[in-house]
C-alpha cells in the first residue's frame, strides 16, 4: 500500500470511528426523550434464572425498573447511519476522495450491515417482549432462548451460506500452522460460533460492563482488518467501536440506559461474522475472552445444579458472583474492561505475527 492509499485508508477507518461516535452522542438526547416518553423499561424488576426458577440473589443485587433497557439502538443505528452516509457522499459527488471514504461495499460490508440490521431488530423485538410482559407478569419474559437461538441460527446460516458459495471459503486459518480445509464443515463451524458468541451476550448487566468488553474487541478486529488491507471491515468495525464509546459516556454508573437485547444480539453475531472475514476466528476466544468466561461460567453453574445439585458460584454468570461476594459494581467493571483490553493486544498479536 502506498503513501496516498495509506493515508486514505487510515482516514476511512478513523473517520467512521469518529463519526459514528459524534453521531451518537447528537442522536442519544432524541433516544433518551423517546425511551423516557414511552417508559421503555421493566416495571417489575426480576429475572428468572437459566436453570428454573426466580433467580433471587441477582434480582436482590439489581433493581431493573425505572433504567430505560433498548439503548443499544444508539449504537447499531448510529452505525448504520454512518454507512449510508459515507455510501450517500459517494453517490452523490464524483469526488475521489469520497468514493474512496465509502465503506458500503458487496465483498466486505454487505454481509456485516445484514447481519447488525437482523440480530439487532430481533433482540429489539425480545427487549419490547420483555417490558411488555413486566407490565402483566410478576417475572419479565422475552423471546424464549429456543426461539431466540433458531434465530441467530438462521442469521447464522446466511453468514454461512455467503462465505461457503458466494466467497468460497473452505478453510479456517490456524496461527502458525496455516489453512486447515474443512470444506463443507465450514457451514456448521460458522453457525456453531456465532451460537457460542452470541451465548457470551450474558456478559451484559452492570452498568458499563458489555460496552467496554465489545468496545474492546471490536478495536482490535479493526486492527486486523485494517493490517490484512480490509479497510472497509475495518471502517465498519472502527464505527462500532466509536458509537460504543458515545453509549459508553452514558452508560457511566449510574447508567442513562442499558444496553439491553438489541444491543447485545447484534454486536455479538456481528463480531463473529468480522472475525470470519478477518480469518482470525480462532483468536475470537482469546479477543473476547470475557464473552468466554461469563458463558462459560453460566453453563457450569447449570451443569452443576443439575447434576450434583450444587452451585459453583454464588450468582452465574461470573459477574454477579463477584457483586455478590462484595465488590462494588464498578469494581467489576474496570477488572473487566482491563482484562479485554489486555485479551484483545494479546489476541491482535498473535493474529498479526502468526502470518
Amino acid at each position: 500500500m502506498n503513501a496516498p492509499d495509506l493515508t486514505i485508508s487510515v482516514i476511512k477507518a478513523l473517520g467512521s470511528a469518529g463519526a459514528a461516535f459524534f453521531i451518537a452522542l447528537a442522536f442519544t438526547p432524541f433516544l433518551m426523550r423517546f425511551m423516557r416518553s414511552n417508559k421503555l423499561w421493566k416495571m417489575r424488576s426480576g429475572k428468572k434464572a437459566l436453570a428454573g426458577g426466580e433467580a433471587k440473589l441477582f434480582n436482590a443485587l439489581h433493581n431493573e425498573t425505572n433504567t430505560p433497557r433498548v439503548g443499544g439502538i444508539l449504537i447499531w443505528a448510529s452505525v448504520l447511519i454512518v454507512l449510508f452516509l459515507f455510501w450517500t457522499f459517494d453517490k452523490l459527488t464524483d469526488h475521489s476522495i469520497l468514493e474512496k471514504l465509502n465503506f458500503f461495499s458487496r465483498s466486505q460490508t454487505w454481509l456485516l450491515a445484514f447481519t447488525l440490521a437482523a440480530a439487532s431488530l430481533l433482540g429489539l423485538a425480545d427487549d419490547m417482549l420483555q417490558i411488555w410482559t413486566s407490565r402483566h407478569r410478576t417475572l419479565s419474559e422475552g423471546i424464549d432462548l429456543a426461539t431466540r437461538l433458531a434465530a441467530v441460527s438462521l442469521i447464522a446460516l446466511v453468514g454461512a451460506f455467503w462465505f461457503y458459495f458466494k466467497l468460497d471459503w473452505r478453510t479456517v486459518y490456524i496461527p502458525g500452522a496455516g489453512n486447515f480445509f474443512i470444506g463443507a464443515w465450514y457451514i456448521p463451524f460458522f453457525v456453531l460460533t456465532m451460537i457460542a458468541t452470541f451465548s457470551g451476550s450474558v456478559i451484559d448487566g452492570i452498568d458499563g460492563l458489555a460496552g467496554g468488553v465489545l468496545a474492546s474487541a471490536f478495536a482490535a478486529y479493526a486492527g486486523i482488518a485494517f493490517f490484512q488491507n480490509q479497510i472497509d471491515v475495518a471502517a465498519f468495525a472502527a464505527a462500532i467501536v466509536g458509537a460504543l464509546l458515545a453509549f459508553l459516556w452514558f452508560n457511566i454508573p449510574p447508567a442513562k440506559f442499558w444496553m439491553g437485547e438489541t444491543g447485545m444480539i447484534g454486536l455479538t453475531t456481528t463480531l463473529t461474522v468480522i472475525a470470519f472475514f478477518t480469518d482470525s476466528v480462532l483468536m475470537l476466544p482469546i479477543i473476547a475472552f470475557p464473552l468466554v468466561l461469563a458463558s462459560g461460567s453460566d453453563i457450569a453453574q447449570i451443569v452443576s445444579r443439575k447434576l450434583f445439585g450444587k452451585k459453583i458460584f454464588r450468582v452465574a454468570p461470573i459477574q454477579h458472583h463477584f457483586e455478590a461476594l462484595g465488590w462494588p459494581s464498578y469494581q467489576v467493571t474496570m477488572r473487566f474492561w482491563v482484562i479485554s483490553i489486555a485479551c484483545a493486544i494479546i489476541g491482535l498479536a498473535i493474529a498479526l505475527v502468526g502470518r
